[in-house]
């Protein structure tokens, strides 16, 4: 089943997870410390929780933290753009665009990052066709980040609830990618 389909067919608390676990393998690029989410992942457990409280917390911590100085700078306002468009309440159509939207950025942003290939082709139809299951020729580090998201989306549809710690461990896996493809990026540069 393609990442369409399945974010499709997600209930509300899969939606706010994935997108949720997209942000939070993104947060390299924000400043953010690995724990920065984790109160926001304790709410999507707890049924909804204080969301808005710990949105709100991780938002100022966030903003607290340095920006980037790097040519991560398109991938970094794309990983803003995810954090500052989260969705107070976790229910309505709200939630269901900012998955989709967040989905996209990531692959973007993974696209943006990767190392060997021309990151000038990430626009919307690239996007699209990747998203709906046509990956010839995709990168490494964007084929990976696509089987992070559908297996969130698996794991949430498969678990429910049960399946939020597994999606956190999926999503910490891509966080330490990422940081390790900043961290490489900018040792070039140096």
């Amino acid at each position: 089943m393609s990442l369409v389909e399945l974010i499709a067919q997600a209930d509300e608390r899969g939606l706010a997870a994935s997108g949720l676990a997209c942000l939070d393998r993104c947060v390299p690029l924000l400043g953010g410390d690995d724990e920065v989410l984790r109160p926001l992942w304790a709410s999507l457990s707890a049924g909804g929780g204080d969301w808005a409280g710990n949105l709100d917390k991780a938002r100022g911590a966030l903003d607290a933290a340095d920006e980037p100085e790097s040519a991560e700078d398109d991938a970094a306002l794309l990983a803003r753009r995810m954090l500052d468009t989260v969705p107070a309440e976790l229910s309505g159509a709200g939630v269901r665009e900012w998955a989709d939207a967040c989905s996209a950025a990531s692959l973007r942003i993974h696209r943006l990052l990767e190392p060997a290939e021309d990151a000038m082709d990430a626009d919307d139809d690239w996007v699209e066709s990747h998203r709906e299951g046509r990956t010839d020729g995709v990168s490494h580090l964007v084929a990976a980040e696509l089987r992070r998201q559908v297996t969130v989306l698996e794991l949430l549809a498969e678990h429910g609830a049960g399946g939020l710690r597994l999606a956190l461990d999926v999503s910490t896996e891509g966080r330490r990618v990422l940081r390790a493809v900043v961290s490489r990026r900018a040792r070039g540069r140096v």
